[in-house]
């Protein structure tokens, strides 16, 4: 796809955002009461701001021209956190974490896989090197210590030369006898039948029927050949089989990926080019208009001076750094417009007097307004959409492209390199501020002269002791909060000890797409009918993309979006919860840290030793944000009742403190604390639920989800799906076993010999089973006590009370009566 080809799909891109976002102008201000309906409108809205999600992310990873560039960004930040606004809006109606939108997607003509929310590319590219330089690090650090990764998977002891020797020694010798015996055998067989002939006396048959019978048995293997053909093709024609080429990569995919490529490269060529240019061109400007600019505003300063003088009879005061200088007074306003300023500001301070006597006498009735309002407010409990923080940049970023880019002519940029006029426009202003400041001391010092000159009139120098005083306490308050425990020490060096102590681990590198599955098609339809339908795989993997992956990737999202602090992953094990972990920290370059039980048991003793250790912890999340905090099996720092066999590791350290680094995270802090846990029943809901703000159930995979699994997992460990291998047996018969057992059975089977032995014996379902039987499947009784034990959660609550027609903030009033 060309440039030519992504300029237009960002003008049709925003075509649509302007449309969308002028429905939602309309739609913001009317009040519903029908959930149903509400429901179907928010939903909409976020079905069609994924769609433009998608095609900008696109547009900013391939587009050259580094000006749009920074706009796009601007607009692709305001609709990730759009959606991220109508997604809290959709919890807070239906209370639940999943939604489904089988009925809007056939509307609107979609399928499911448009749903998908992409990871946008620029969160790893914008910091490669960053994230490369940490993992050499890391990988540096944990070789020194004896912790590599590597090491522990794959042991390798040192062999004397001597023993290596004799090794290579008695595997040769044994093929050489192999070798021999196969030979010896051969001759052997060959006297056996010579002996059998010479006995038996037999003559050679005849040639002719010799002939027939070869003739007859290779016309059979052809026309068994080409009746095999025929079917494929017939099948093919049918649409019931794929064609041939259908799974190999085209010429033309892989021609576009290489200019997609190129384009990239392109791409940080102009944005180094725009960089340069940025000081090059305000340099230029400097020399030559900066002598004429500062002119001009000297020139301005004076003649307000000259006006003020002969209009209210004395000169006026020169407004104050901290306030702004002149720029106060003449920020896009013409000297006339000044001088009508002053007139208006006289006559208003007059009226301003007259108008403060009449004010005494009204707070009483305006109290007794705001009491009737809220009486009706009362009354009239309708839905209203809450405002939004995200579309007020949205809107400002579609008016500069409209003014800026939407007839813009280009013709003589094609290669799309940046536009010097509009660098030119943006860097005039910087200059005429930066010179305002130097002619603002000129002038004050002038106007000093003025009036000693002209009205002898003595200025009195202003005491802004106050507000020092003022800073000064703050400061203090701040300091005494805030001990740096290590303020002495560098965060490298705490970096390395993290590492050294095990709490800062290296992150696998698994993406969320290699976490596979398929979307629920009936969650609509179960709930018409009030049946409570288990989470797809695809739905908690667009949770953890929603939750996890966008805010910690952009720091703009995070900052203002609804601020998701902690995130729980239960359900049974081996369903990938692990993998999720992992795969969050290689979508955003996340540093990971491992603060489970069996991690932290032993280490940094004593209440002083775990307030040492958070504080490391939280101090090098901090600075190298984005950061997840990983705590394991986290249902044993919440337990009820710690086993006997676990007390001396002390699983509940961390319980009291969790919520109090809850609350230290700001919305500035990119970090996000997991919990994985396949026993939550286990721990005490009440601490547990405080400390973890969203839940999400992982589900064990439905047919769908292991039908496309055991696809894709024999595919990648080399298996090869032919018509003697009925995939959709081995997902009927693998029901109850997790993503976990499915990978192990696969990796068990397809070992290298197998996978060699495919083109003469195709793999058959049969081979597989028997490994099936040895592992234990998840049952329906341990999925149900997971479900139950979801709907003792308050989302759980608020969710079970809104399908039976209760009204969960009443509900509300009577738990906090009873406490």
């Amino acid at each position: 796809m060309s440039n030519a080809m992504y300029n237009k799909m960002w003008h049709q891109t925003q075509e649509d955002l302007s449309s969308l976002l002028d429905k939602e102008a309309e739609k913001r201000m009317d009040q519903h009461r029908d959930q149903v309906f509400i429901f179907q409108m928010l939903a909409t809205f976020y079905i069609k701001y994924v769609q433009i999600f998608r095609n900008l992310e696109d547009v900013y990873d391939q587009i050259v021209h580094p000006q749009k560039r920074i706009l796009i960004r601007k607009i692709l930040d305001g609709v990730m956190g759009r959606i991220l606004e109508l997604k809290n809006e959709m919890v807070e109606l239906e209370l639940t974490e999943f939604h489904y939108f089988d009925d809007i997607l056939q509307d609107l003509k979609l399928a499911p896989q448009q749903l998908d929310i992409p990871i946008p590319k620029y969160f790893l590219k914008e910091k490669l090197e960053v994230i490369k330089g940490r993992e050499k690090i890391l990988s540096q650090i944990l070789t020194e210590t004896g912790f590599s990764t590597s090491d522990k998977k794959y042991p390798v002891k040192p062999v004397p030369l001597e023993e290596a020797v004799k090794v290579i020694q008695v595997s040769e010798r044994a093929r050489q006898g192999r070798l021999r015996a196969m030979f010896m055998k051969q001759i052997y067989l060959q006297e056996c039948r010579a002996k059998q002939s010479k006995l038996s006396g037999e003559k050679f048959a005849d040639m002719g029927a010799a002939a027939l019978r070869i003739q007859k048995v290779w016309r059979g293997f052809r026309q068994c050949k080409r009746t095999k053909r025929e079917r494929a093709e017939e099948m093919i024609f049918l649409g019931m089989n794929p064609p041939p080429s259908f799974n190999e990569v085209s010429d033309a995919m892989l021609q576009a990926d290489r200019v997609a490529h190129l384009r990239r490269k392109v791409q940080m060529k102009h944005e180094e080019e725009y960089r340069d240019a940025l000081v090059t061109i305000k340099d230029d400007l400097r020399l030559m208009e900066g002598p004429d600019i500062k002119e001009n505003l000297q020139d301005q300063i004076r003649h307000w001076f000259i006006e003020c003088r002969n209009l209210t009879g004395s000169f006026p005061d020169y407004p104050k750094e901290e306030e702004g200088g002149s720029a106060i007074i003449f920020s896009s306003k013409t000297p006339e417009q000044v001088i009508e300023d002053i007139l208006e500001s006289q006559e208003e301070e007059e009226k301003s007097k007259k108008k403060k006597k009449k004010k005494e006498n009204k707070p009483e009735k305006e109290k007794e307004k705001k009491e009737t309002k809220d009486k009706n407010k009362e009354e009239d409990e309708e839905w209203k959409m809450s405002p939004s923080v995200f579309l007020p940049t949205m809107e400002e970023g579609n008016s500069i492209y409209k003014d800026l880019w939407k007839n813009k002519d280009e013709s003589w940029n094609f290669p799309q390199d940046y536009d010097p006029e509009m660098i030119k426009e943006a860097k005039r202003k910087e200059l005429e501020s930066e010179i305002r400041v130097q002619v603002d001391e000129l002038m004050r010092q002038e106007l000093k002269n003025l009036k000693l000159a002209v009205n002898r009139e003595k200025e009195s120098a202003a005491k802004p002791r106050k507000k020092k005083e003022k800073n000064k306490g703050k400061k203090g308050k701040r300091g005494k909060k805030d001990k740096d425990l290590t303020a002495d020490r560098t965060i490298e060096s705490l970096f390395k000890e993290l590492v050294e102590e095990g709490l800062l681990i290296q992150s696998l590198q698994v993406t969320l797409s290699d976490y596979i599955g398929e979307y629920s098609y009936l969650g609509t339809t179960l709930r018409q009918v009030s049946i409570e339908p288990m989470p797809s795989l695809l739905d908690v993997r667009q949770l953890v993309t929603l939750y996890a992956v966008l805010p910690l990737g952009s720091a703009e999202v995070h900052e203002k979006a609804p601020l998701v602090k902690s995130l729980l992953l239960a359900g049974p094990s081996g369903v990938g919860k692990k993998m999720l972990v992992h795969a969050i920290c290689t979508e955003t370059g996340a540093n990971l840290f491992n603060l489970s039980a069996a991690s932290i048991a032993g280490k940094y003793p004593g209440k002083s030793g775990l307030q040492m250790m958070l504080h490391m912890v939280l101090k090098v999340a901090r600075q190298l944000q984005p950061s997840v905090v990983w705590i394991g099996d986290t249902e044993k720092t919440f337990y009820k009742k710690v086993p006997q066999a676990e007390k001396k590791m002390e699983p509940k350290r961390l319980k009291k403190q969790l919520p109090k680094i809850l609350k230290l995270l700001k919305p500035d802090d990119r970090i996000l604390i997991v919990g994985t846990t396949h026993r939550p029943f286990d721990a005490e809901l009440q601490s547990f639920c405080r400390v973890y703000q969203k839940i999400i159930l992982i589900p064990r995979p439905d047919y769908a989800s292991r039908y496309v699994l055991w696809k894709q997992i024999l595919q990648r460990n080399g298996g090869v799906i032919t018509e003697a291998l009925n995939v959709s047996c081995l997902a009927k018969i693998s029901d109850g076993f997790t993503q976990g057992d499915i990978v192990h059975v696969i990796k068990q089977a397809l070992t290298e010999r197998r996978v060699r032995q495919q083109p003469h014996k195709p793999l058959t379902a049969t081979e597989f089973i028997s490994a099936l039987t040895s592992m234990s499947p998840v049952y329906q009784e341990e999925e149900e006590s997971f479900k139950n034990w979801y709907a003792k959660t308050p989302m759980g609550k608020k969710r079970a009370l809104a399908i039976t027609g209760g009204n969960p903030e009443n509900q509300k009033d009577k738990g906090k009566k009873k406490e």
